[in-house]
């Protein structure tokens, strides 16, 4: 439910694809959301956990899942730690100006919570089509 701690030792066992966005509701990161719903059966095919982080709230979350029927965990990084501690967060740059912020990366860690593969800056667009051309070898 919401609101509950995730620890990534609870995974283990399943391929965890993590993919950090800046912004619940904004075009790119609603394109790359439900870039992830289309795939969303495949990647449980799989045996594959999707977790979606930013550093909105647990009740943006709720309203940007209600609002696209979004099948998978939104989680909320509102101090940014894990977001820091995976390297997605930084300098960008966003329409000519160099600002801090999330950046889109994408991790798949395999069945023993180990990272296996990693999208850096990542394209709204095709970043769900990437990760499950990989799963699939």
């Amino acid at each position: 439910g919401f609101g509950k701690a995730h620890r990534l030792s609870d995974y283990l066992g399943k391929k965890v694809v993590i993919y950090f966005y800046p912004e619940d509701d904004s075009p790119g990161c609603t394109e790359q959301a439900c870039g992830f719903k289309v795939v969303n059966d495949e990647l449980k095919n799989h045996n594959v956990v999707l977790l979606g982080i930013s550093p909105d709230t647990i009740e943006s979350h709720q309203l940007f899942q209600t609002k696209y029927g979004l099948p998978f965990t939104l989680l909320s990084d509102v101090d940014k730690s894990v977001s820091i501690y995976f390297g997605a967060y930084g300098k960008k740059n966003l329409y000519g100006k160099i600002v801090e912020g999330i950046i889109r990366y994408t991790f798949i860690l395999n069945e023993h919570g180990v990272i296996e593969k990693v999208f850096k800056r990542a394209f709204a667009k095709s970043n769900a089509d990437s990760v499950l051309a990989h799963l699939k070898g």
